[in-house]
């Protein structure tokens, strides 16, 4: 305290000796006005009883406390801000980062903080962001005139921006529904997501370095920069500044679980536990294993007779459930096509009144909008009748009671073949790698093709469904395995992978991986259950990460065998 004392008094005696011998007026006279942002938490932001608040309006009183410099502090909108300094309304911003755009207008002082940018994204959209050019097309939140606004312009890349006041506006509007993803300081968006609740969006990545984030001063105003400057290197070596800091951010370090002091305590009763039980574990370890060997024989029984029992009882729920859900359905699909044509005929009055009397409401919402919504939300409807036909489609298949005929002699190649026309679009849409290697030699297999063309179709659209872009590939390949006596497909793809737990849940009856996207969990089922009664196999390996392999294996047809 004594070291700071004198520090403080000596430059206060040094600026007045410096102000009187050149005829200047003291510092104490001029009033400063320091300008910054009215919602940046925690480094400025105006607090519940409409003062100025956090860590840098702190430093800046700190700092015309020690230079003796008589200040105004105005927060207001970011932009305004900019705007003033400009115009020469304020003398200083208190909190700027740093670009070297910036410094053409600008200069700054050292910079007492580093600023990170983080991309901010709903749940609904979990890809991450790894760079600006991620963000091509997409509609982006930032704040007006924030340094996210000008590198990002400085870019030229083709991405739509949506600009607002403050941070927490771009987050709200994020959080709303609107927009794709909100570009914002990552520390006062935590800030701002915690206060409001936002449960809903999270960081997803960041698309700039870190950011140098100090004072500011108009181009030419060096004099008094310097004072800020020399202000805040006396805050910095009379550890001042590091007392603020603590006050604004280690209370967010102290509030934090101390999990590395409870992994040690974890550790050490963990090996006191060993220790104890260490005899104990030996020898139970044999009895254990017989116990467990006779516990997996009944649970296998168990589950055997359950499954008799829940496909039974499935089987005559979808039964019912398909034959209901059919019949709107079809009348969704005729209506759809009566709509479509009401569409086409009614699109010239429309567009005669909206050129003659401008824009009008058509069911709540401006024609203007409507008129080229209208077409895609019938296609949607359409689309989506479709699709409960074709849910309703496995249904049947799924409760079909009673044994197929098997007695068509099969060319899988020629089965292959025709599933990957039926599914071409799908394809073409999902990768730019497809390929097939199919064994000319392939003897045939006793069965029914058009069910055996079904099961192949929902491999293929499963391996396309799992690519997370186009690079990724997909191979389709057939092969005779002799020692089994089969003939084999598989269909591999370079997709996310499954988990090691849910391969065995593939064949179960709605079970799947793809709630989110709409999937019913039926097509797999299906498929178990139409290789089963082919007398066949359908198997499958997977690496998280790298990708699937589905094997079909379907038993040779032997010439000479009854059909």
């Amino acid at each position: 305290m004594f070291r700071y004392c004198l520090c403080v008094c000596s430059l206060f005696f040094l600026s007045a000796f410096d102000a009187s011998a050149r005829g200047q007026t003291d510092s104490t006279n001029n009033l400063v006005i320091i300008g910054g942002d009215f919602n940046y938490p925690p480094y400025e932001f105006i607090d519940k009883e409409g003062n100025p608040a956090g860590y840098g309006t702190e430093l800046t009183k700190e700092i015309a406390a020690v230079m003796g410099i008589n200040i105004e502090i105005r927060l207001g909108k970011w932009s305004d801000m900019r705007e003033a300094i400009e115009n020469g309304e304020i003398d200083v911003l208190q909190g700027i980062a740093y670009s070297a755009e910036r410094a053409k207008l600008y200069d700054f002082s050292p910079h007492y903080a580093i600023v990170n940018q983080s991309v901010f994204a709903r749940d609904d959209q979990p890809t991450s962001i790894n760079s600006i050019e991620d963000l091509q097309g997409k509609e982006v939140i930032v704040q007006k005139h924030g340094i996210m606004h000008d590198l990002i312009l400085e870019q030229d890349i083709k991405i739509n921006l949506f600009t607002v006041d403050t941070h927490a506006d771009a987050l709200r509007l994020l959080a709303s529904g609107q927009h794709d993803y909100a570009v914002v300081a990552n520390l006062p968006g935590l800030y701002v997501g915690q206060e409001f609740a936002l449960s809903n969006i999270k960081p997803v990545g960041q698309t700039f370095a870190a950011q140098r984030y100090g004072f500011g001063v108009k181009k030419g105003n060096e004099d008094l920069l310097a004072k800020f400057s020399e202000g805040l290197a006396i805050l910095k070596n009379t550890g001042r500044q590091q007392e603020i800091y603590d006050k604004w951010f280690a209370a967010l370090e102290r509030s934090q679980y101390p999990w590395k002091k409870v992994g040690q305590t974890t550790a050490i009763v963990s090996l006191l536990l060993l220790i104890s039980l260490g005899g104990i574990g030996v020898w139970n370890r044999m009895l254990k294993k017989e116990v467990n060997r006779r516990a997996e024989e009944l649970k296998q029984q168990q589950k055997q007779l359950l499954q008799a029992d829940k496909m039974a009882s499935l089987g005559v729920l979808v039964s019912g459930v398909a034959h209901e859900i059919n019949n709107p359905c079809s009348l969704v699909s005729m209506n759809i096509s009566i709509l479509k044509g009401v569409l086409r005929d009614s699109e010239g009055v429309y567009e005669a009144h909206y050129q003659q009397h401008g824009d009008f409401n058509l069911g709540g919402i401006p024609y203007s909008r409507m008129r080229e919504k209208i077409p895609y939300m019938l296609e949607d409807i359409a689309t989506g009748a479709q699709r409960i036909r074709r849910i309703v489609d496995d249904l049947r298949d799924f409760a079909r009671q009673g044994p197929l005929d098997l007695s068509e002699q099969v060319d899988l190649n020629l089965v292959a073949e025709v599933s990957i026309r039926l599914v071409d679009n799908t394809i073409k849409q999902s990768t730019f790698a497809f390929s097939t290697e199919l064994n000319k030699a392939l003897p045939t297999f006793l069965g029914n093709k058009q069910k055996i063309e079904q099961v192949v179709i929902n491999l293929i659209v499963n391996a396309c469904q799992a690519l997370n872009n186009p690079q990724q590939g997909i191979k389709v390949f057939s092969y005779v395995n002799e020692v089994r006596g089969m003939v084999c497909l598989e269909v591999q793809d370079q997709g996310r992978g499954i988990e090691a737990g849910d391969l065995s849940k593939l064949n179960d009856p709605f079970f799947t991986t793809k709630r989110d996207q709409g999937g019913m969990g039926l097509g797999l089922s299906v498929s178990s259950g139409i290789v089963q009664e082919h007398g066949g196999t359908l198997e499958y390996e997977s690496v998280l990460g790298l990708g699937t392999r589905a094997i079909l294996s379907l038993p040779i047809h032997v010439r000479g065998e009854a059909i």
